[in-house]
């Protein structure tokens, strides 16, 4: 399986992520500056890491979002490449319009830190395929703006589509409905504000995030 993850400036999860997907595939990925056109060739899957893009200026992920990258991303999207964008990944899905809703402060505006429980919703996308429905799972989480928002009708559109894909089991930051992680309209493309690239075996304390990453490995076996 080849990868790519994205490189933006002030990403600080990148080489977490990177580590995570070669350990799992076998192979390093590709780390793509956030400046090119184009993705490489042959890519089977797109990791958006986390951090603070560009200081988290304007809103989080609002200028990465405008990159060029970004334009080969959504249509790497389009063609039904899996994406994941984890943290601020899932804040620049948001702001690029490839997944509904937006993140803001977190509801006690305090930066959050820890590991937590999450439920596993639907597993008909390749991100959850290695779980068991309503599974309770436990990854770290490290945000200051992982607060999930969107209008009620779009929540209810998430929720009767099967595209919450996890949700907190406990409260965490005051996200919509508990809202951890959604998907767009197609399966292809996961944001995710906790982070399972850093729970992927023993040294972790567990494997628990390890699963997404081999459940896209299933995509290409």
């Amino acid at each position: 399986m080849k990868t790519a993850v994205v490189v933006f400036p002030g990403s600080n999860c990148d080489r977490d992520l990177a580590v995570a997907l070669e350990q799992v595939t076998g192979a390093a990925p590709a780390m793509v500056w956030h400046r090119e056109t184009r993705l490489p060739d042959g890519v089977d899957l797109v990791g958006l890491p986390g951090g603070f893009s560009y200081g988290d200026y304007l809103r989080t992920g609002a200028i990465a979002a405008r990159s060029p990258i970004m334009r080969a991303v959504a249509d790497a999207a389009g063609r039904g490449m899996p994406v994941l964008g984890l943290c601020n990944g899932f804040q620049l899905l948001a702001e690029a319009g490839l997944l509904p809703g937006a993140l803001i402060r977190n509801a006690g505006l305090s930066f959050v830190c820890r590991d937590v429980a999450l439920t596993v919703g639907g597993t008909a996308s390749a991100f959850t395929r290695r779980y068991e429905p309503g599974e309770t799972i436990r990854v770290p989480v490290a945000h200051h703006d992982g607060n999930y928002v969107a209008a009620p009708e779009t929540l209810d559109r998430l929720e009767g589509e099967g595209r919450v894909a996890f949700r907190y089991a406990e409260p965490v930051n005051g996200s919509a409905r508990g809202i951890a992680g959604v998907l767009n309209e197609g399966g292809n493309v996961l944001g995710m504000m906790p982070h399972p690239e850093r729970r992927i075996g023993a040294a972790h304390g567990g494997d628990d995030g390890r699963r997404l990453f081999e459940g896209l490995m299933d995509l290409v076996a």
